[in-house]
Order: structure tokens, then C-alpha cells, then sequence
């Protein structure tokens, strides 16, 4: 299986700018024009448009029988959302914030993840739970969790996170055409990033990797949010002479351990970004797959470059908090480079 490039992603014949709050937009309406079975649901995404607006303008195209807001009960939208798809429908919905998603975490983890193996295969519930997620965006508490490491653990789910609006719009499209359920991880510092692009609805697979940015010395791996940051870090090394390689997860779980493993055998070091806290978050499961797979090609300890062990702070601290350019370039700089001379550098 070849590794796929930014170039394979963008054959199209037209391409126009773009935002991911956009190019989702674009996903649930071709979804819902296509497919009859596709229903979109959640708090406030009917009249309002949702709170970030990805369904403007939905309710009044397709009606409020396939649009529609729900009271704000987040079990009870999971809940539902599983009888919907038990008798053959694909429901898409959406938790409001990810720390709002919390109340439906038992719905989630006892019954959507279980049921197809606790059937033998014969229910599938191809359902996308929606969930914007992550900081970046000044907002408070409850409102800025990176809560991907709990669905990841979750056997029986699909967690995909996209970094892109094109990558938005092909993996949303194909999330709803899965007989998995997916959730579906929406960076909110990235809904108004800006591309020129096409969009293609087979443009991407569901559970591939991308290699966003080639290099050869050392492979930054992050996803969603935290992206951004990882491919700016990788501009400001190249200015100091060091050829940085990036990788865009773009699927959590399952997770792409060709291509990533791939990556880092060929530069030998290796630094996880992502916004979650570093204690048992998802950067150490990534960190062990990679010992496992490449420790015989490794030059130095796979680092880490994360959000703090603390619950999310206030605004005025959030730059603080997340990662950044300099604290990715300070991990670079710690995977025991060689000066002048040949003589390799202390780690620490």
C-alpha cells in the first residue's frame, strides 16, 4: 500500500477557497440530497444553523423532517439516533461543544460501540456523531476538551479528525457512508481556515494517513487541530536548515501504523503534537506503537509536545496551554542533533 501525498488528494479539476465550516456544510448537503436515509439532528442545528453555522441553511433546503432540533439531552440524541439506525436509517448528529458530549458517553460506549459485535454482525449502526473539539478559540471550560483518547480506547468506534476543508468534506462523506459508527472529530480553531480546493467526495479514504509536508530528519505526527501549528514548526525548522517531515494522522482509530511507521523509520526521530494532556492521551499510544514497530531505527526517545495536565485553562491563558511553534522547535531541538564538528548533542 502506497503513501498518500497532499498531490494525490487534490486531482480536481476546479478549485475555489474554501472554509471547513464550508466544505462540512457542502458534506451533510450532498449527503442528504443523495440519500434518502440521511438525517441531520442535534441542539440548534435546524433554525439556528448550529453554533458554528456548519448547517446553515440545512432546514430550509431538505425540511424539518430531515433537519431538525432536539431538546438538549445529549443521551437522549445518542439514544435515539440508535433506534433510528437499528430500522435503516443514517442519522448524523451533533453534541454542541465536546464537553457537552459527556452526558452521552454511556450511550456511546454500552451500546453504540457494542452493538454490532453483541448482534454477530447482523445490526450495523452506520451513525456520525458530530463533535466540535479542542482549543484555540478563547472559550472556557466545557468548552475546549480534547476528548479524543475516550473514543479511541472505545473499541468498535471509527475517530476521525480532519485538518483541512477538503479533507472535511471527502471524510465526512465517506464517515456517513460507513457501517461503523463514526465519531466524527471537528477542530473548532479550524472551521474558518481557508484553502483553495476542490472537493471530492473520493478524494481520501476513511482510515489513511497523509503525509502533508516531506522531510527527512526528523517526522512531526499530529492531527486536527494542532496541525496547523505542527506544519508552522516545520517551516520555521526548514528556515534553520532542518528538514522536518509531517504527518497528518487524519484517522485516530484505526490507526495508519503503515504509513506513520513508514515516516519514521525513514528519519529515524519522532514528536507527537496534540492539544490533550500528555498523561495518558493519545500521543502514548502513538509513542508506543512507534517503539514497538521502529525501535531499531530510532536515533533518539519519541517526544511529546502537548497540552498541560490540567482541566482547560482560562482564555488569557490558552496560548500558554496549547502547544506552539517555539515548544516544537524546542522538542526538535532535544533529539540529539549534531553540531559542526560530528559530535552529537546531549538530549535534554
Amino acid at each position: 500500500m502506497t503513501t498518500l501525498t497532499d498531490r494525490d488528494l487534490e486531482k480536481a479539476p476546479i478549485a475555489s477557497p474554501v472554509t471547513m465550516a464550508g466544505a462540512l456544510n457542502r458534506a451533510l448537503a450532498d449527503a442528504l440530497r443523495e440519500d434518502s436515509s440521511v438525517l441531520v439532528f442535534g441542539e440548534d442545528v435546524g433554525t439556528l444553523g448550529g453554533v458554528f453555522r456548519v448547517t446553515d441553511g440545512l432546514a430550509a433546503t431538505f425540511g424539518e423532517q430531515r433537519v431538525f432540533d432536539t431538546p438538549l439531552a445529549e443521551a437522549g440524541i445518542v439514544g435515539t439516533a440508535i433506534g433510528m439506525a437499528m430500522n435503516g436509517l443514517r442519522p448524523v448528529v451533533e453534541m454542541q461543544f465536546d464537553a457537552f458530549a459527556y452526558p452521552a458517553f454511556e450511550q456511546v460506549t454500552s451500546h453504540l460501540a457494542k452493538l454490532r459485535n453483541r448482534t454477530k454482525g447482523r445490526v450495523a449502526l452506520p451513525i456520525v456523531i458530530r463533535i466540535p473539539y479542542g482549543g484555540g478559540i478563547g472559550g472556557v471550560e466545557h468548552h475546549c476538551d480534547s476528548s479524543e483518547a475516550y473514543y479511541t480506547h472505545t473499541a468498535g468506534l471509527r475517530v476521525v479528525t480532519p485538518g483541512t476543508p477538503a479533507d472535511a468534506y471527502a471524510l465526512l462523506r465517506q464517515a456517513i457512508e460507513c457501517p461503523d459508527p463514526v465519531i466524527f472529530l471537528e477542530p473548532k480553531r479550524r472551521y474558518w481556515s481557508k484553502e483553495t480546493t476542490t472537493l471530492q467526495h473520493t478524494a481520501a479514504t476513511l482510515d489513511r494517513a497523509v503525509v502533508r509536508r516531506p522531510g527527512s530528519e526528523v517526522t512531526l505526527i499530529s492531527y486536527g487541530g494542532a496541525l496547523g501549528t505542527a506544519l508552522e514548526a516545520a517551516d520555521a525548522a526548514a528556515e534553520e536548515g532542518r528538514s522536518v517531515e509531517v504527518i497528518d494522522l487524519r484517522s485516530l482509530s484505526p490507526f495508519d501504523d503503515e504509513t506513520v511507521a513508514a515516516s519514521v523509520r525513514r528519519t529515524g526521530r519522532a514528536i507527537v503534537v496534540h492539544e490533550a494532556s500528555r498523561f495518558c492521551g493519545y500521543g502514548a499510544e502513538v509513542a508506543a506503537r512507534l517503539s514497538e514497530q521502529c525501535f531499531y531505527y530510532l536515533e533518539a526517545p519519541i517526544l511529546r509536545v502537548t497540552g498541560f495536565d490540567i482541566p482547560y485553562p482560562p482564555p488569557n491563558l490558552e496560548e500558554h496551554h496549547l502547544p506552539s511553534i517555539d515548544r516544537i522547535l524546542d522538542a526538535i531541538d532535544r533529539l540529539q542533533w549534531q553540531d559542526s564538528s560530528g559530535t552529537v548533542k546531549a538530549d535534554g
